[in-house]
């Protein structure tokens, strides 16, 4: 086992994104010539994740996106940061960042609709986004005009560190309680989910 950790241990290293489970069993498959069982691979992965979860380790196996990537333990973030800081390309723009957002929330979305959401043009912002891979088109909508359709793709999961859409942030976790009324700012149970599509005006 140690050799089959030891190298998908090297793959998942040396993968720029997340690499998926059937990616490491084609790789080690095309290196032994052989078929390699599902079970050993899962084996193999939860034996790292053990391994990189002990405190000697600054960083750990984390799964994003459906596959598997290092990445730094929280702990060690503010030095990371500090680097990130010192090298930092330029970040998203506000407007990109509101456009992400609302693509986020309402996929599958058409520039029109985020656009009524935000009340400006976003043009140049969803141009940015889909230039970063943080959105893709997801198809065109059945209305007049068939605009395209946008939502997130797997680059935006791995760029918050996220493995699916429903680790976002909810309604609720935005609320601020009233230490005088503890049920004050509670989300409503039937209020519903920021992924749920805007309800259509009479």
């Amino acid at each position: 086992m140690d050799f089959l950790e030891n190298h998908i241990e090297a793959l998942i290293f040396a993968s720029p994104e997340p690499i998926k489970p059937q990616e490491i069993r084609n790789c080690l498959s095309s290196l032994l010539d052989a078929e390699i069982p599902v079970a050993d691979v899962e084996k193999a992965l939860e034996s790292l994740l053990e391994k990189y979860d002990r405190t000697e380790f600054a960083f750990r196996i984390y799964p994003v996106a459906g596959g598997y990537q290092f990445q730094t333990k929280s702990e060690y973030l503010g030095i990371v940061a500090i680097l990130l800081k010192q090298r930092s390309k330029k970040k998203l723009s506000k407007s990109a960042l509101e456009t992400l957002a609302i693509i986020a929330y309402r996929q599958p979305i058409s520039k029109s609709e985020v656009e009524k959401i935000r009340g400006v043009s976003s043009d140049y912002a969803v141009q940015k986004l889909l230039e970063k891979e943080l959105i893709v088109i997801r198809g065109k909508a059945d209305t007049p005009g068939r605009p395209l359709l946008y939502g997130t793709s797997e680059r935006f999961m791995e760029y918050f560190g996220i493995n699916t859409l429903e680790e976002l942030p909810q309604p609720k976790d935005f609320a601020i309680p009233d230490p005088e009324n503890p049920l004050a700012g509670k989300p409503d149970e039937n209020q519903g989910s920021l992924f749920d599509a805007p309800e259509e005006e009479n």
